[in-house]
């Protein structure tokens, strides 16, 4: 047998849901690989304290520094700052080949700000960190969802669709991932009706065209229509499609798949996996959370492999 992987788990907000999952979920992934928790022990106890558990004796903690009061649901900037050093922790492990993955639990991008973060999320911070175009991915083994936008206001977005850049977005997508055919989907209702309701369709079509041409073969189908792609008759022939801005692929996505869908990284130099979903202020140490989400992301980060976005497949 291989020995198992080993993966920095960063544990997102303390003052939202992610501490609950990594003890309720920990006999579980300790079992698919060696977690180590990017965390120091007095906060993992007062955690653990509020819900009314034991910290395990396996548990293996890689010492985030920083100490603060935990108050659950409430956005708060110590718990913003704590977690983005966990997520900086994790990805250093990663970095210094220490693990072979990280996972990330959720945190709130509203912490952030007030932390002085500049970033609005993992990815973002991730693109910068290593310099790379990254691509957010989410969803399942049943179907995928690639975002060309992402964590932009809405009326940004049709000023983002550039033919080149979304060229070049497709070819890197196409060639980290092994979905084919993909489809992707037009930014207007009725994907424009020919220039009646928009005519952003243009830019994608040529994206299209000029990304089948430069690969040599028929990956990418569209501009189709958004509110006919998730419906069951169009997925099954389709496990990926490509969403113009984050809630046209992401409501459908998490009304289909919430509680198992999860996060990927595309374009990196390290595997990053994530739950799919947020900090839950709402239920934190209610003990009332899922762990789906994230045991899926623990098995994705463990049998991911990076592919060489300068290739073809």
């Amino acid at each position: 047998m291989q020995p198992l992987k080993r993966l920095a788990i960063s544990v997102g907000d303390l003052n939202g849901v992610g501490f609950e999952i990594i003890l309720k979920a920990h006999d579980q992934i300790k079992q698919l690989c060696h977690p180590l928790y990017c965390i120091n022990y007095t906060m993992a106890q007062q955690a653990a304290i509020l819900l009314k558990k034991q910290i395990p004796n396996d548990f293996h903690i890689i010492k985030v520094s920083g100490e603060f009061v935990i108050e659950p649901g409430v956005v708060d900037t110590n718990s913003g700052r704590y977690s983005y050093d966990s997520f900086l922790c994790a990805v250093d492990l990663a970095k210094k080949k220490i693990v072979d993955g990280i996972v990330t639990l959720p945190i709130h991008k509203e912490a952030w700000m007030l932390a002085g973060i500049k970033y609005v999320g993992h990815t973002d911070a991730l693109r910068d960190l290593f310099q790379s175009d990254a691509i957010m991915m989410l969803g399942c083994e049943k179907l995928y969802v690639a975002l060309y936008t992402e964590h932009i206001p809405l009326r940004e977005v049709a000023s983002s669709l550039q033919t080149d850049k979304l060229v070049s977005f497709l070819i890197q997508l196409y060639r980290t991932t092994t979905h084919e055919p993909i489809a992707v989907l037009g930014l207007n209702p009725h994907a424009g009706d020919h220039g009646v309701l928009g005519d952003e369709e243009s830019f994608i079509e040529s994206a299209i065209n000029n990304a089948n041409e430069e690969l040599g073969k028929d990956i990418f189908v569209g501009p189709i229509v958004p509110d006919i792609a998730f419906t069951p008759r169009f997925r099954q022939n389709y496990s990926m499609i490509v969403a113009m801005y984050h809630d046209q692929g992401l409501a459908p996505l998490k009304a289909l798949y919430f509680d198992e869908s999860i996060n990927i990284s595309l374009g990196l130099p390290i595997i990053r996996t994530s739950v799919d979903h947020g900090t839950a202020f709402d239920i934190a140490y209610q003990n009332k959370s899922s762990v789906l989400s994230y045991i899926n992301a623990v098995k994705a980060a463990i049998t991911f492999q990076i592919k060489d976005s300068n290739n073809d497949q």
